[in-house]
C-alpha cells in the first residue's frame, strides 16, 4: 500500500466528500480524493499536534511547546494564531475549533478517518482473533495495520512533539511487526520470516525480541549453528555498545538451542492448568468525609487516569500523575479522593505507600518492591533480593491487570522509577513537595492552596453552618489567616469544634498576633509548623540560609536581583538556590524572575532565621543589603529620568551599585514592578542606623507619589518615616523625611497638611544645615500658597526657592520653581511674563534632556500661551505633554493635562472638545490627586457642558464641586456660586 486512506469509490448525490487525513508518513489531509493545502511545516506541526489528541483540546501553551519547546519565538502565539487561521479555512466548517483558550480538531467518525486511528483499530481487532485463536485473521489484521505506514511517521515535521510522537510511532510499529512475525512462527512460516528478521535485525541491532524471532526462526529452518552465531553476535554487540549481558529469555533460547529442546521445534501449547485467580489488592487509604473543592483537579486528575483505559495513550504506555504543593497543601486527601473514584476502572485491585519522602528515612524502593509483590498474590520464596529484578518482576505480575498506584509523600523521581507499572492499562498517581519534572512521560500538577471561598466552606463543614453564619466576617479572618492552606484550616477548625465556649472571632483574635500565629496552628498529632519542619530539615546548607534570610523581607514577592543581594550571591548562584527551593516546594515562583512564599512559610522562615542564623547580626545585614539595592537603583532611575538632578549627590552612600537600566523605559518597569516590595522595605527599615537610607530611598522613588500609581501607600510610609526620625530625635532624618511627606500629601491634595509638614522641613534642614530640603520645602510651600491664592507668599517661596536651588549647583531643580513662579504670573494678570519664565524653565529641561520634566515645562507653557490668547501654540505645547505623560505613566500629569486642554479649549470658543477633554481627565484623573483637583476638573466640564447647552448636565457638575471646595474650605467655592447663580435664577 502507498499509505494513502482508502477512498470510497462512489457517494450519495448531495454527500459532501469526506476528510481524511494521514500521519503515519507526511502529515496530510483530503477532502474526498482532493488533496488539501497543509502549508508550511511549522503548520502541518500543529496540524499533527492537534490531530494526535483525538479530539482533544490542546492549549495555545501546550501547542508553542509542542512546536518550539523551550525556544519559541517572541511571536510564538501570534504564529500559533495565523496557523490555525490558515488551517481552519482549509478544512471543512467546524472541524477546527477554539475553545479555553486552545484549539482541538473534532471529527465525525461517520465521516472522517485518521490513518493512526485505522492502525490503533486494525491492531486491538488483531488482538482480539489471537485471543480467540484466529491466528490467519490475526496475522492479516497486523498487516493491514502495517501497511498503513508510508515511511517515516510525521515526515519532516519539526519541533519536540513531533520528534517525540516520531519515536512513539515507529516503537509502536515495531511492536505490531514483532507480534505479527511472533505469528508467522507460530503458524510454521520460518523460512520466509528468515529474510524479513535478518533485514530487521540489522536496522535495529539492539532489539533483543527481534534477535530472538531469528534465532527460532533459523532453527526451525534446520540452521542451528547460524541461530548460535545470532546469539553470539548480539552478546558481543550489547557488550560492546552497552556494557551489558543478553536478557534471560535470549540466554534461555541459546541454552535451548544448543540441547536441541524438542520443544523448539513446534510453537509452544497451551498450559494445561489455568493460572490461579490474581489477588486483587485494596489498599487505598479512606477518603475524608469532608472533602472540599477542588473540583477542577479532580477533575483534570480523572481525565488523566481515564486515559488509561485507551489502548494507545498519547506517547505513554500507562498514566502518571504526579502531584506536587507545599505540606499542608492537600496532596493526599486529593489524590486519595481522585483515586476513590477511578476504583471502577481499576478492577483488579489499587496499591498504596507513604513513601516517608518528607523525612529522614525515606522508604527504600526495594522493600516497597517487596510488599507490593506480596499484596498481588506473590510468594516470598519467589520474590528476588535485587531492586533490578524485583521491579521486572513487579511489572510483569501487573501485565494485563488494570491496576492503580498511589504513591504517596514521594521524595523525588529516582524513588518513584522502580515503582511504576510498565503497561498500559494501569496508572499511578504519586504526591510528593517536589516537582518531578525529571519522571518522565509524568501529568504535572502543582497542588497551591485553597481559594478562599473553598476555604471557608471546609472550614464551615468542621465548624459547623450556625456558628460560622452569624461571623462570617471573622470566619474569613480566619481562613485568610491560615493562608487558605488545608492543614492549617483543618487545625484552626477542629480546635474551635473541640471549644464550644469559644466564638471565631476569639479564635481570629489568637491567629491575628504573626508571632505566635504557627503555634496556634496545632492540634492533637497535628501542626502545621512540624509540616513545614519536614522540608526545611532536608534543605542543604545554602539552601537553609537563603530559606531563612529571604523569608525576612516584608515584600510580597521578592525579585531575582533583589534576592541576591539580601544573600550577595551572584545572580546565577542565587536562581540555582531559589529554583530549588521552588522544587521542594518551600518558596513558590511568581513570575519569571521573582519569587514568594506563601504567608504561613515566611513566618516559619522568620522562626528559623531568629533560631538558626548565626550570627544575629547576619540578619540585619541581609536587610541592609536589600536597602542598599533598592536605593542603589532607585537613584539610578532617578538620575536617568532628571540628568544633572543634584538630588542623588546627596543621597545616603550604599554597599551595592544597584541594577543599571540601558533606557528610560527599561527603568520605568523596574520601579513600577518593584513599587510595593521597595515600599515594604522602607517601612521595615525606619530604625536605627537604616533609617536615614530609608528615607533618601523613599526620595528618590518620588516617581511612585507623582504618578499616583502608588501615592496612598507612599504617603503612609512616609508618615512612619517620619514618626519614627522625630522617635529617634535625628534632625537630619526628620527634615527629609517632612519634605518627603509633603511633597507626597501635595500630589495628592491635602494641602494643609503638606503646608505644615513643609514649614517643620524648611526649619529642621535649616538646622541641620541640610540645602536640598530647604530647596525642595521652599518650592512645595510656594505650590501650596499658590494653590491657595496666597499669590504674595506664594512668589516669596518660589523666589527663594530658585535661589536655594541656584547656590546648590542644582540647574534643573530650578527649573521647577521657575515653571511654578510662571503659573502665578499668569494668576494675577502677567501673561507675558508667565510665558517668559515657563520658557526658560523648559529650556532649562530640554538642555539637560528632561524628557519628562521638559514636558511639565511645556505644561506650564502651554497654560501661559492659552492664556495669553496664542490657541493652537498652546494646545501643541499641551498634546506633546501629554504624550510624554502618557508613554511615562503620570497618570495625575496626564489627567491634569487633559484638563488644561480643555481649558485652553474653553478659551478658544471649542466647548465641544473641552468636555471631552475634562470628561477623560475625570476618567484618569480617578482615585488619584485628591479631591480639590477633582473640583477643578468638575468646574471646567461643568463650563463645557454649559457652552454645548447642556444646562442640567453643568449644574450637576457644578454643584459637586461646590460640595468639594466647601468641605476643603477652598477659596475656589466663590467662583463655583457665581457659576450657579444665573443657572439658579433661570
Amino acid at each position: 500500500m502507498d499509505g494513502v486512506p482508502r477512498v470510497p469509490e462512489q457517494r450519495r448525490a448531495g454527500e459532501s466528500a469526506a476528510l481524511r487525513f494521514s500521519v503515519l508518513g507526511p502529515v496530510r489531509a483530503w477532502r474526498g480524493e482532493d488533496s488539501l493545502p497543509t502549508g508550511s511545516p511549522q503548520q502541518r506541526a500543529l496540524l499533527a499536534a492537534l490531530l494526535l489528541r483525538e479530539g482533544r483540546t490542546a492549549t495555545s501553551g501546550e501547542l508553542i511547546d509542542a512546536l518550539w519547546g523551550e525556544e519559541s519565538p517572541p511571536q510564538a502565539l501570534a504564529a500559533v494564531r495565523t496557523y490555525a487561521s490558515r488551517l481552519r479555512k482549509a478544512l471543512d466548517p467546524g472541524v477546527l475549533i477554539s475553545e479555553s483558550g486552545g484549539y482541538a480538531i473534532r471529527l465525525a467518525a461517520s465521516d472522517s478517518s485518521l490513518d493512526l486511528a485505522e492502525a490503533k483499530e486494525l491492531a486491538a481487532d488483531a488482538e482480539k482473533a489471537k485471543h480467540s485463536g484466529d491466528l490467519c485473521s490475526a496475522r492479516d489484521l497486523l498487516n493491514r495495520a502495517l501497511g498503513l505506514w508510508d515511511g517515516e511517521p510525521l515526515a519532516s515535521v519539526p519541533g519536540p512533539y513531533a520528534e517525540t510522537q516520531r519515536a512513539r510511532l515507529e516503537e509502536w510499529r515495531l511492536q505490531l511487526l514483532e507480534s505479527r512475525l511472533d505469528m508467522d512462527l507460530e503458524q510454521g512460516c520460518h523460512a520466509e520470516a528468515v529474510s524479513e528478521l535478518t533485514a530487521l535485525t540489522a536496522a535495529h541491532p539492539l532489539r533483543e525480541r527481534l534477535r530472538e524471532l531469528l534465532m527460532l526462526a533459523l532453527y526451525r529452518s534446520g540452521r542451528q549453528a547460524e541461530a548460535l552465531a545470532v546469539y553470539a553476535d548480539t552478546r558481543r554487540l550489547l557488550a560492546d555498545e552497552l556494557g551489558v549481558d543478553p536478557r534471560p529469555g535470549l540466554k534461555e533460547l541459546q541454552q535451548r538451542i544448543l540441547q536441541a529442546d524438542p520443544g523448539l521445534a513446534e510453537p509452544s501449547a497451551p498450559a494445561a492448568e489455568p493460572a490461579a485467580a490474581p489477588v486483587r489488592p485494596a489498599q487505598l487509604p479512606a477518603t475524608v468525609t469532608d472533602f472540599t473543592g477542588r473540583a477542577s483537579f479532580v477533575q483534570e486528575l480523572s481525565d488523566v487516569l481515564a486515559s488509561a483505559s485507551s489502548a494507545e495513550g498519547e506517547g505513554q504506555v500507562m498514566a502518571v500523575s504526579a502531584l506536587a504543593g507545599i505540606g499542608g497543601v492537600g496532596k493526599t486527601t486529593l489524590a486519595v479522593h481522585v483515586a476513590h473514584q477511578a476504583r471502577a476502572a481499576f478492577p483488579d485491585g489499587q496499591l498504596y505507600v507513604d513513601l516517608q519522602g518528607a523525612g529522614q528515612r525515606a522508604a527504600e524502593p526495594e522493600t516497597v518492591l517487596g510488599a507490593f509483590l506480596r499484596a498481588l498474590g506473590t510468594a516470598d520464596s519467589s520474590i528476588p533480593d535485587s531492586l533490578e529484578e524485583r521491579s521486572a518482576l513487579y511489572r510483569s505480575v501487573l501485565d494485563g491487570r488494570r491496576v492503580l498506584v498511589l504513591l504517596d509523600n514521594a521524595r523525588d523521581a529516582a524513588q518513584v522509577r522502580p515503582l511504576l507499572p510498565g503497561t498500559e492499562g494501569c496508572a499511578a498517581l504519586v504526591t510528593s513537595r517536589v516537582r518531578m519534572v525529571d519522571l518522565a512521560g509524568a501529568h504535572l500538577v502543582d497542588l497551591d492552596v485553597m481559594s478562599p471561598e473553598e476555604a471557608l466552606q471546609l472550614f464551615t463543614k468542621i465548624v459547623g453552618e450556625e456558628r460560622v453564619a452569624s461571623e462570617r466576617e471573622a470566619a474569613l479572618d480566619v481562613v485568610a489567616a491560615c493562608g487558605f492552606l488545608p492543614l492549617a484550616i483543618r487545625i484552626a477548625a477542629s480546635r474551635l469544634a473541640a471549644r464550644r465556649t469559644w466564638t471565631v472571632s476569639v479564635l481570629a483574635a489568637k491567629l491575628g498576633d504573626e508571632r505566635r500565629r504557627l503555634d496556634e496552628l496545632q492540634a492533637g498529632d497535628l501542626a502545621v509548623k512540624a509540616t513545614f519542619e519536614l522540608g526545611y530539615g532536608q534543605l542543604e546548607p545554602a539552601q537553609a540560609r537563603a530559606f531563612r534570610l529571604l523569608g525576612l523581607a516584608d515584600g510580597p514577592d521578592i525579585s531575582l536581583a533583589a534576592a541576591a543581594a539580601v544573600l550577595d550571591l551572584p545572580i546565577d548562584d542565587t536562581e540555582d538556590l531559589l529554583e530549588s527551593l521552588v522544587d521542594t516546594s518551600l518558596l513558590e515562583s511568581a513570575a519569571p524572575g521573582r519569587y514568594r512564599y506563601h504567608d504561613l512559610v515566611r513566618l516559619y522562615a522568620r522562626a528559623c532565621a531568629e533560631r538558626d542564623e548565626q550570627p544575629p547580626s547576619e540578619r540585619d545585614a541581609a536587610m541592609s543589603r536589600l536597602l542598599d539595592f533598592y536605593l542603589a537603583t532607585a537613584a539610578g532611575v532617578y538620575a536617568i529620568e532628571r540628568p544633572g538632578d543634584r538630588l542623588v549627590d546627596h543621597l545616603e552612600p550604599t554597599s551595592t551599585t544597584g541594577l543599571t537600566f540601558s533606557n528610560r523605559q527599561a527603568s520605568w518597569d523596574w520601579l513600577y514592578s518593584e513599587a510595593v516590595p521597595l515600599l515594604a522595605c522602607v517601612r521595615q527599615s525606619a530604625h536605627g542606623g537604616t533609617l536615614r537610607r530609608a528615607i533618601d530611598l523613599l526620595w528618590a522613588a518620588v516617581d511612585l507619589a507623582e504618578s499616583g500609581a502608588n501615592s496612598k501607600e507612599y504617603e503612609a510610609t512616609a508618615t512612619v518615616l517620619r514618626d519614627a526620625a522625630r522617635a529617634a530625635s535625628d534632625v537630619h532624618a526628620e527634615g527629609r523625611a517632612c519634605v518627603v511627606l509633603s511633597n507626597a500629601r501635595l500630589f495628592s491634595g491635602v494641602f494643609d497638611q503638606a503646608y505644615r509638614e513643609a514649614q517643620q522641613a524648611l526649619q529642621l534642614a535649616e538646622a541641620s544645615e541640610d540645602p536640598l530640603p530647604c530647596c525642595w520645602a521652599a518650592n512645595i510651600l510656594g505650590s501650596i500658597a499658590f494653590y491657595q491664592k496666597r499669590y504674595e507668599d506664594a512668589e516669596g517661596y518660589f523666589s527663594r526657592a530658585i535661589e536655594e536651588f541656584r547656590r546648590c549647583g542644582d540647574l534643573a531643580g530650578s527649573a521647577s520653581p521657575l515653571c511654578n513662579l510662571s503659573r502665578l504670573h499668569l494668576a494675577t494678570g502677567r501673561a507675558d511674563s508667565a510665558v517668559v519664565l515657563a520658557g526658560q524653565g523648559t529650556e532649562i529641561y530640554e538642555t539637560l534632556g528632561h524628557s519628562l520634566r521638559v514636558a511639565n515645562g511645556r505644561y506650564a507653557l502651554g497654560m501661559a500661551l492659552g492664556k495669553s490668547g496664542q490657541f493652537a501654540e498652546a494646545t501643541e505645547q499641551l498634546e506633546e505633554a501629554l504624550r510624554v505623560f502618557r508613554d511615562s505613566r503620570q497618570r495625575l500629569w496626564e489627567g491634569m493635562a487633559l484638563c488644561r486642554l480643555a481649558e485652553v479649549d474653553l478659551d478658544a470658543r471649542k466647548p465641544a472638545r473641552a468636555a471631552g477633554n475634562a470628561e477623560m481627565a475625570l476618567t484618569v484623573l480617578r482615585g488619584i490627586g485628591g479631591e480639590w483637583r477633582r473640583g477643578n476638573v468638575l468646574t471646567v466640564l461643568g463650563k463645557a457642558l454649559n457652552g454645548i447647552g447642556q444646562s442640567g448636565r453643568a449644574q450637576v457638575c457644578w454643584h459637586e464641586a461646590l460640595d468639594i471646595y466647601m468641605k476643603l474650605d477652598s477659596p475656589e467655592a466663590a467662583e463655583v456660586r457665581t457659576l450657579l447663580t444665573p443657572v439658579a435664577a433661570a
